[in-house]
């Protein structure tokens, strides 16, 4: 039964795989609610500048000022962080160093794309902003030789209670973190 207010969150039965790898920020198989913005490096002689959000703009444009939280995380190359979904937060995540193979899927029974997966190979190769809807588990693995960052913008303040954690291998998303050999 249904709680009133808490959305509704289930564990899909997939098939093995990665599901649709997202090649475009306008692709038709990108899971309900999921968006895609590039962002833009500044470069020259010295390094380079990005620009992670503002706010008011794009796809952070509905972030309240009062209670959206800025956050960083590192992670050594080929860790796996997966998976995790929100109730009712969304995530805007920047990749700006390494490269990360995203993986999403929806676990909103009421969705239209319950049950997809969706692989996004992010970073500096394909400086992209994904935008994570509240019900869409996600997780990645930092690939290639070197530590990646990470750069997120949520909507809401961090709150533990409003945070569901599901294992990196759960039978019923059946994700292949492995290397694809394509």
């Amino acid at each position: 039964m249904a709680t009133p207010g808490i959305p509704e969150i289930a564990i899909p039965t997939c098939e093995f795989g990665i599901g649709k790898v997202i090649t475009q920020p306008d692709s038709k198989d990108l899971i309900d609610g999921v968006r895609i913005q590039p962002y833009w490096f500044w470069a020259d002689d010295r390094g380079h500048f990005l620009e992670v959000a503002r706010m008011g703009h794009g796809l952070a444009a509905g972030f309240p000022a009062g209670t959206t939280q800025f956050s960083a995380a590192m992670t050594f190359p080929a860790a796996i962080k997966a998976f995790h979904f929100h109730k009712h937060q969304t995530d805007l995540w920047v990749v700006v160093q390494g490269m990360f193979q995203v993986a999403l899927v929806d676990l909103r029974p009421d969705s239209p794309t319950f049950g997809v997966k969706n692989t996004l190979y992010v970073g500096q190769m394909r400086p992209w902003q994904i935008l994570i809807p509240p019900g869409v588990g996600h997780g990645y693995k930092v690939i290639g030789m070197d530590p990646a960052v990470l750069v997120y913008l949520t909507n809401r303040f961090y709150n533990p209670a409003d945070e569901g954690r599901i294992a990196h291998n759960e039978p019923g998303i059946n994700y292949d973190w492995e290397l694809q050999h394509k």
